[in-house]
């Protein structure tokens, strides 16, 4: 007597059975993705928040976003410690930005303009406590230490340069 000829999918369930497995890896693969969307929707979320704390903040303390850094260098302990947790918020919302945003030019460039007034502190800080910058992301150290370049902040003196 001679086997029966099974086909190849025979061997493997029927075809309702594999019909079913293949839904149920499409429906894997779509929760993967939306999962990935939701990261993507939190991050930027979360930048936006940061970032418009930021400017919140800057409105409410216009002294710090367009600071007057050598009177903040002579003022009070207590506005020193303002300025730079300013200054560490600030960095702190660009950092989000351009981790959520890094495609969209105008969230740099939005940066990039804020940052000025800031690069002398930055540069002191730099001097004083090379680890300052260390907290931050390697990007937004590199983006800090582009920044002084351009603007030509240099230690000793830490002056902000003519651009």
């Amino acid at each position: 007597m001679s086997e029966p000829s099974i086909s190849w999918w025979q061997k493997y369930g029927t075809l309702a059975q594999m019909a079913q497995a293949s839904v149920a890896l499409l429906g894997f693969v779509a929760i993967l993705f939306q999962i990935n969307e939701i990261r993507t929707s939190n991050r930027a979320t979360s930048a936006r928040q940061a970032f418009l704390g930021y400017t919140d903040l800057a409105f409410r303390n216009p002294k710090f976003s367009a600071p007057d850094y050598g009177a903040i260098k002579k003022g009070s302990r207590e506005q020193q410690i303002q300025y730079e947790s300013f200054v560490s918020y600030f960095l702190y919302a660009c950092e989000e930005a351009m981790v959520a945003f890094g495609d969209r030019r105008e969230w740099i460039a939005s940066c990039d303009y804020d940052i000025k007034p800031h690069l002398p502190f930055l540069c002191e800080k730099d001097k004083a406590e090379p680890g300052y910058l260390a907290t931050y992301s390697t990007a937004t150290q590199e983006w800090v230490k582009t920044s002084l370049k351009t603007a030509s902040v240099t230690p000793p003196d830490c002056k902000l340069g003519k651009t």
